[in-house]
């Protein structure tokens, strides 16, 4: 079973997060708009309180699919954002917000906008020495505020993820290319990027542009919603 926690009044927003995280990522984000949606976040699997679900991308999805209320705005931050875009092929979405995310995470012959898979490798296998100790390096070179850092940095040592689940994340990461089914969606979908991420290039703006999508560039690295500047 995965869990989830719903917050708010207005329209369901739905809140999946990246790789080796949690939910509680989402916390100051949820504050800010809690008046505006009635927010639900979810721990994916194998993820803070979630239980491990066996398979790879369809079968995260199929379970993610169970706690979504009818036809969401779902917002995907990072791996999350693969998640969203694999769902919106299953069920009917009323809008798609990509944030610091992609159709395809690394470079391929047809794909510039992407990591170089070895880069991705030794990124991942550096985290995974010492997850905890990773994530919280990496959180803080994301943010400067003292008490976002201390909560993400608590919850990151309260509720890690697990070994097969961290496993499942990178292979949907590697292997995973939806580009030419994003190219068929025909909902409304935005996406905000960070021109500092060293994840998601932000060259990929124009190629989001030249599908019609609306784009917003912050000054920020791999995590925009923390920053002042991030609007729904």
């Amino acid at each position: 079973m995965l869990y989830s926690q719903t917050t708010g009044v207005g329209p369901n927003l739905v809140l999946l997060h990246g790789w080796g995280f949690n939910s509680d990522l989402f916390d100051s984000l949820i504050e800010k708009y809690k008046h505006q949606y009635r927010i639900t976040k979810i721990d994916l699997p194998g993820h803070g309180r979630s239980d491990d679900v066996a398979g790879g991308l369809d079968e995260w999805c199929d379970e993610i699919i169970k706690l979504l209320p009818k036809k969401p705005i779902l917002l995907g931050w990072s791996l999350g954002g693969l998640l969203a875009i694999n769902l919106a092929k299953k069920i009917k979405l009323s809008k798609l917000i990509l944030v610091a995310s992609t159709p395809n995470f690394v470079q391929n012959s047809h794909w510039q906008y992407g990591i170089n898979a070895d880069n991705f490798q030794q990124f991942s296998n550096a985290l995974s020495l010492n997850l905890s100790k990773g994530l919280k390096r990496f959180v803080s070179l994301q943010t400067q505020n003292k008490n976002q850092l201390k909560t993400l940095s608590q919850s990151i040592d309260a509720l890690p993820a697990s070994a097969s689940a961290l496993n499942q994340g990178l292979e949907i990461l590697l292997t995973s290319d939806l580009t030419k089914h994003f190219k068929h969606l025909s909902i409304p979908i935005e996406a905000t990027l960070g021109s500092r991420d060293t994840l998601v290039p932000h060259a990929i703006k124009q190629w989001y542009s030249n599908q019609n999508i609306s784009v917003s560039l912050l000054d920020t690295g791999h995590l925009p919603f923390l920053h002042n500047d991030f609007k729904l």
